[in-house]
This record gives C-alpha cells, sequence and structure tokens, in this order.
C-alpha cells in the first residue's frame, strides 16, 4: 500500500472504498501516512474507507515551502477539497492534532467524529524542550543538519517500544535533503500557541463524538492534557493505553486499532 497515489499535492494511503464512511487520518512528526499502516485496513474491513496523506515534505509528498503550520492546514484543506469528501472522521496524532483540529474548526460541518491522540491544541500551552531548541535560530539549524540515520533510528527508538526498521525507513525521508528539513523548523517556528486563542471553545463547538487516545507514558504531550480534551469534550470517550508512550500507534497497534474501529463504529451506529 504505497503512498503513490495524489490529492491536493500530497501523496497518500488508502484502503476501503465506501463513499459513505470515509476517515482521514493525519500523522504527527516525525513520521508519515505509514504510521497508519495497521489502522488503514482495519478500517477498510469495517466498512470504512480510509485515507491517510503524506503531510508535505513527509513521505512520499514533495516539499511545498513554507513548512509552516498554516500551509500544511491548507494543504489538507486541498486534499480534501480535491477528493470531494463529504463529513469525514478525522483521526489525528501528534502534529496532526494541531494541523487536523484546526483545519476541522476552520470549515464547520466537515467532521462526523475525532480521534485525538497525543498532541494539545491549548493555547496555554508550552513546548517541550526539544522543540524549543528547534524553534530557537542557530541552534534549531545545528540540530536538524546533524541527524544521521543511525541517530535519528536511535532517538526514536529511545522513545518506542514500537518503531521497526522498515518505519524508521519510511520515517527518515523527512530527512532526504535540506528543504524538508528546513521545513520542520519552519513548522516549529510557526506553532505560537497565541494563535489558538481564537479558538478556546471550538472544538467542543463542532458538537462531535471523539476518541481521546494516549500512550500514558507521553513524555512529549503528558496524559493530564487527554484528560484535560476529555474535560472539555462532553461527548468523548477516553482511552489511555499502557505500557504505551507518545508514539502510541507504533507501540500499541493492534490496541489502538482495535479502539479506533470499535469507536468509529459506534459513531456511525449514532
Amino acid at each position: 500500500m504505497p503512498s503513490s497515489q495524489r490529492a491536493g499535492g500530497l501523496a497518500y494511503r488508502e484502503a476501503g472504498s465506501s463513499n459513505d464512511q470515509v476517515a482521514v487520518l493525519v500523522h504527527g512528526y516525525p513520521e508519515s501516512s505509514y504510521m497508519w499502516r495497521h489502522a488503514l485496513p482495519a478500517l477498510a474491513d469495517a466498512g470504512w474507507r480510509a485515507l491517510a496523506p503524506d503531510l508535505a515534505g513527509y513521505g512520499d509528498s514533495e516539499p511545498d515551502p513554507p513548512g509552516t503550520w498554516e500551509r500544511h492546514v491548507e494543504a489538507l484543506e486541498r486534499f480534501v477539497s480535491e477528493l470531494e469528501l463529504g463529513p469525514v472522521a478525522l483521526v489525528t496524532h501528534d502534529w496532526g492534532v494541531m494541523i487536523g483540529l484546526r483545519w476541522a474548526c476552520d470549515h464547520p460541518g466537515s467532521v462526523s467524529g475525532l480521534v485525538i491522540s497525543d498532541g494539545g491544541f491549548f493555547a496555554d500551552r508550552r513546548w517541550h524542550d526539544l522543540a524549543n531548541v528547534m524553534r530557537t535560530p542557530g541552534d534549531g539549524e545545528r540540530l536538524i543538519a546533524a541527524y544521521e540515520r543511525e541517530g535519528f533510528g536511535a532517538a526514536l527508538r529511545s522513545f518506542s517500544s514500537g518503531m521497526t526498521d522498515d518505519a524508521l525507513d519510511e520515517y527518515w525521508k523527512g530527512f532526504a535533503d535540506d528543504t524538508r528539513r528546513l521545513g520542520q523548523l519552519e513548522l516549529y517556528r510557526s506553532g505560537e500557541f497565541e494563535k489558538l486563542e481564537p479558538y478556546d471553545g471550538r472544538v467542543a463547538g463542532l458538537g462531535v463524538p471523539a476518541l481521546i487516545l494516549w500512550g500514558a507514558a507521553d513524555r512529549f504531550a503528558g496524559v493530564k492534557m487527554a484528560h484535560r480534551f476529555h474535560d472539555e469534550l462532553s461527548a468523548s470517550e477516553l482511552s489511555i493505553i499502557e505500557g504505551a508512550g507518545h508514539f502510541v500507534w507504533e507501540d500499541a497497534p493492534q490496541q489502538t486499532t482495535a479502539a479506533l474501529v470499535a469507536f468509529l463504529g459506534r459513531v456511525e451506529a449514532g
């Protein structure tokens, strides 16, 4: 299931053919649509059409400078529009939460349900230490230029028990050239949380069911954030996966996929 198809300028993976039940899955950093390799066929087996784009500069999508938060939101809208997708179940992780929820709030009526995993959407949030290095001029350039394949793999494996060699090969594509690497800095440097002040209460205002799915040992977006989402979204369910960290879909593929399919089944039945 290579991400060889293109829509809205983005490569994407797809499974299933339903026009009535459509899910769009938005990956996080520094991953790609490959992170949904377990979820896509499971959703298809459950009767869904599931589509997972590679964000620009990641996976098999070409860079589309500048690699800012806003640019990724615009690309997601082009992707959905070109494929003429109706209300979709939006499944998000890490930076995919920031991108996906901003898109959903900017386009009311575009989502029928939400899955939020290991990422924030709060104006009073603070960046973790690694992000602060990337956001600092000079320090970020030195960090991103220093990454080599071996060190990259070791770093991800220090945070995730589920990273395979194949996964690391796919995610290393985001470091293939200087333009892609610069795009990572542009993304983090565009991520001022103050931009979310106008969005206060708007995710809850979408009024759709939500699944908050989180790794219990997340060291980047702590589990308190999961509980905050659950408290603020009245029509939400909370699933904390013990033994999993920030990369919960890699660490616990069977549990996360089962929770996703079961939740979307309830959304459709409702």
